[in-house]
C-alpha cells in the first residue's frame, strides 16, 4: 500500500470507513433494486474465488445488507468479463479477476470478446500474487536451485516437462521464458486448473510445474513439492528461503498476477472513487488480510489511475514474451 495507507491510525481508518460506506451505501441502494453482486469467472474455492468471497464479508452490512459472489465460469474466465461490460453502469456489479485477463488474453486469444481497454473500468488490485517453480519427486533431491533443473532437464530430454494451470495462463509463459533462457527443451504440458496438474507433480507423472504461489505452498511441508524458484522482483515472504529467479541468473523472468476489482464501463467517476474507498478499508480488516495470506497473496490497493496505468504497462510487457513462445488460440 501507499504512504497515505501506511501513516492512517486506527481512528483515521474508522473515520475513513464511516465516510465511504456513508457516501457509497446510499446512492448504490438507490441505484440498484437486486443486491449488489461480485462476479467471478472462476470455481468456487480456488483463489480468485476466495478473494471474492473474503470482500463480500467485509462489505455485508455495509455496502449493502448482503453482497453476492456470483459464478460465470467459463472460457478460462472470459465469461465473466463480458457479463460485466454488458451490466448496468451502476455500481451494482463488479468484477473480481486476475490482471491477465487484461494484459496476457489480448495477445493470446486472437478473437476476444471484449476490449481490454475499454470494457471495463479498473478500481483497485486487491492483492499481488507471485508464481513459483516446483519439482516433485521425478527430479532428484540434489536438484535444489533452477540451474541444477536446467542440468538436469538437459541430461534427461524424454522426463523435462513441465504442468501448468492452463494454456494461455501467466504461469505457460514464465514456463516458456525460463526454457528458452536456460536452452533447454522442457515440454508444457496444461491442465485444467491447478489442483489435476499439483497431484500429477506429487505423484511423479511430470517432472516440475509453474503455478501460483499459493497453490505450491500447502504441499512442501510434507515433501512433495520443492519451490526452486518465484518470480516476483524480491523474495516472498511466504517462501523467504526460496531465491527469485533473478538471483539465481535468470533475469527478467517476472511475473506477478493481481487479483483486481473492475466496474462496467461508463461506471460514473463518483462511484469508482467510493468503490476504491471500500478497497481500502476492506485491506485494514484482519480477517481480508489473513485470508489473503493463506493463498499467499500480499494485500494491495492502488488509486483507479495508477491501477490503469500498470495494467496497460503490463500489456505492453506481456506482448513480445507472448510472440516469442509461439502460441495463440482461436478459442
Amino acid at each position: 500500500m501507499n504512504d497515505l495507507d501506511r501513516k492512517l491510525t486506527r481512528r483515521d481508518a474508522g473515520l475513513l470507513v464511516g465516510a465511504a460506506l456513508a457516501g457509497l451505501a446510499g446512492p448504490l441502494r438507490a441505484q440498484t433494486a437486486a443486491m449488489p453482486r461480485i462476479l467471478v469467472g472462476f470455481p468456487a474455492g480456488g483463489s480468485v474465488d476466495v478473494s471474492a468471497r473474503r470482500l463480500a464479508e467485509a462489505w455485508r452490512g455495509r455496502l449493502a445488507d448482503n453482497v453476492l459472489v456470483e459464478q460465470r465460469v467459463g472460457a478460462g474466465g472470459r465469461l465473466a468479463v463480458t457479463a460485466l461490460r454488458d451490466a448496468p453502469p451502476d455500481g451494482g456489479t463488479l468484477l473480481v479477476s486476475p490482471s491477465s485477463m487484461f494484459t496476457i488474453y489480448p495477445h493470446v486469444y486472437r478473437k476476444l470478446a471484449y476490449k481490454p481497454e475499454t470494457d471495463a473500468i479498473a478500481v483497485s488490485p486487491m492483492a499481488n500474487a507471485t508464481c513459483g517453480f516446483g519439482v516433485g519427486p521425478m527430479v532428484p533431491a540434489t536438484v535444489k536451485t533452477m540451474g541444477d533443473f536446467a542440468a538436469w532437464a538437459k541430461a534427461h530430454p524424454e522426463q523435462s516437462s513441465y504442468a501448468s494451470p492452463a494454456a494461455g495462463a501467466m504461469p505457460h509463459f514464465l514456463g516458456d521464458q525460463f526454457k528458452r533462457a536456460a536452452g533447454i527443451a522442457l515440454t508444457h504440458v496444461p491442465y485444467r486448473g491447478a489442483a489435476p496438474g499439483l497431484q500429477d507433480l506429487m505423484g511423479g507423472q511430470i517432472a516440475s510445474g509453474c503455478f501460483l504461489l499459493g497453490d505450491l505452498l500447502p504441499y512442501v511441508a510434507g515433501g512433495r513439492i520443492r519451490i526452486l524458484g518465484v518470480t516476483d522482483h524480491e523474495r516472498s515472504r511466504f517462501a523467504p528461503e526460496v531465491p527469485t529467479f533473478g538471483e539465481q541468473g535468470f533475469k527478467g523472468i517476472i511475473g506477478v498476477e493481481t487479483y483486481g476489482l473492475f466496474l462496467p464501463p461508463k461506471t460514473p467517476a463518483a462511484v469508482v472513487d467510493k468503490v476504491f474507498d471500500l478497497v481500502r478499508v476492506a485491506l485494514r480488516e484482519k480477517q481480508v488480510v489473513e485470508g489473503l495470506a493463506k493463498l499467499g497473496c500480499e494485500p494491495l490497493a492502488m488509486q483507479p489511475a495508477d491501477y490503469a496505468r500498470r495494467l496497460a504497462a503490463e500489456r505492453a510487457q506481456w506482448g513480445p514474451i507472448v510472440a516469442a513462445s509461439g502460441f495463440s488460440s482461436d478459442d
